[in-house]
């Protein structure tokens, strides 16, 4: 079950997300449970397999912002350094290591939410 306590010891920031939900738990849980099912995940994984820097980028940069506003750290951090590394990018070069990091700390959030 996904609490605010889970997500503390996980490695969120859960004062900033609950301060961008208004401090309303209900709201910002539901919003992190979202934001954990998001599509651009999906979308990542297979513009990476399929060697597609631009859906790759477009996917990274969106997962950003959403899980930027939630404050998820664990997966913020390496999100925010695989958009870095796509940006402007024509080939996907090499970012299986930052990709690695993206789904590991994801796996570990959605663990959260069982």
């Amino acid at each position: 079950m996904l609490t605010l306590d889970g997500l503390r010891a996980y490695g969120a920031n859960v004062d900033e997300g609950m301060g961008r939900c208004f401090n309303n738990e209900a709201f910002y849980l539901r919003l992190v449970g979202m934001g954990l099912a998001d599509k651009n995940f999906d979308k990542l994984d297979e513009a990476i397999a399929a060697g597609d820097a631009s859906a790759a980028f477009e996917a990274a940069h969106g997962l950003k912002g959403a899980i930027g506003n939630l404050a998820l750290t664990p997966i913020y951090t390496p999100i925010s350094a695989l958009t870095e590394a796509l940006r402007g990018k024509n080939e996907m070069g090499d970012v299986s290591a930052l990709h690695a990091q993206v789904n590991a700390a994801l796996a570990e959030a959605r663990k959260l939410v069982d």
